[in-house]
């Protein structure tokens, strides 16, 4: 896959717009996805960066309209697939969407897949949900599919259970559901935690070649920079629930802006450099209750804090044609705010 492909001039296939997501905790609603905005183009690969409690799976989830009853909820924005705002959809009408559209690869296929049906029921059921063939036509496609996810004797697997399967194995069952209707749009939720590090290899592998033999878009959602670098075209950096840099992958790693995005950068080790020590980042994501209400978020944990960096909320700027910061070291930030604030 290239690394970098010029997408500007296409027309978006997913958009979402100033989307926010919040979690009633208490009795108060807490944004868990504050403010984000970004566009997928046709057969774009976006990567996802952020550590755990970043709101990056609670955005696929809300792509997905997925979000727990009643104690999660979409409070502002759009989400649009070619046009069409998925969060005006009632189930019904998602669920004609979910799978056959815009499909997602879940977090831990232990706990996503069902352990009393086979993993033949499991991947029918997703086909027969969107088309109309006999049991013997869906069992086909299934052995077909699992075939096409590297599995090998997918005769026999099709009838067996999920616990008689390694996790590698799992993850391809579920990448093979996922891909079952040859979606448009594929969101991948950490696909490959857990797994050791040949079968990771082998499932990045994988959904390059799907990406590229099936014209998909890929949302990949990970923290491992190594993997964005490998696989992305463009890059979004979230950092307690908001945005906090945006570009094209070549320029993230050239380039990183913001000092959250510098401290992943210096905490994984580099092949081009020695370095005895690698850097950490101090502290943790504050919790949705503790979300400070003005300000930059990540002014605890910053070195290059300020005082204004307290009292003063930056705004998502271009300082870059092509690459957005959210942070008061630069003007663009300042800029953006002040227009925001108006």
């Amino acid at each position: 896959m290239s690394h970098y492909t010029d997408f500007q001039s296409q027309p978006s296939l997913l958009e979402v717009k100033n989307l926010e997501t919040a979690f009633e905790i208490d009795g108060e609603w807490h944004n868990a996805v504050d403010n984000v905005s970004f566009s997928v183009k046709p057969k774009q690969v976006m990567g996802v960066v952020g550590e755990s409690g970043c709101g990056k799976s609670v955005m696929s989830l809300s792509i997905m309209q997925l979000l727990p009853k009643n104690i999660g909820k979409i409070r502002n924005g759009q989400i649009l697939y070619d046009g069409k705002s998925l969060e005006k959809l009632t189930d019904k009408e998602m669920n004609k969407v979910r799978g056959k559209d815009v499909a997602m690869i879940f977090q831990e296929p232990m706990t996503s897949l069902n352990p009393v049906f086979t993993i033949g029921f499991q991947l029918t059921e997703a086909i027969h949900n969107h088309f109309k063939v006999s049991k013997k036509e869906a069992r086909k496609k299934v052995i077909d599919l699992l075939n096409k996810v590297g599995i090998s004797r997918p005769e026999k697997v099709v009838d067996e259970y999920p616990h008689q399967l390694s996790g590698g194995m799992r993850q391809r069952v579920m990448i093979a559901m996922a891909i079952a209707c040859e979606p448009r749009v594929l969101i991948a939720d950490e696909p490959t935690t857990a797994l050791d590090v040949t079968v990771q290899a082998q499932i990045l592998e994988l959904l390059q070649d799907l990406q590229e033999t099936n014209d998909m878009s890929i949302i990949l959602i990970t923290h491992d920079l190594g993997v964005v670098a490998e696989t992305c075209h463009e890059v979004i950096v979230m950092y307690a629930g908001e945005v906090v840099e945006q570009t094209d992958v070549i320029s993230l790693f050239e380039k990183p802006l913001h000092p959250y995005t510098e401290l992943l950068m210096k905490s994984i080790p580099r092949m081009d450099r020695e370095e005895k020590n690698l850097a950490s980042i101090d502290g943790i994501v504050p919790s949705l209750k503790n979300m400070p209400r003005q300000g930059c978020k990540f002014v605890d944990r910053c070195p290059k804090a300020m005082e204004e960096c307290r009292t003063v909320t930056p705004g998502l700027g271009e300082e870059i044609p092509g690459h957005s910061v959210r942070c008061l070291l630069y003007e663009s930030s300042r800029t953006q705010n002040e227009v925001t604030a108006k």
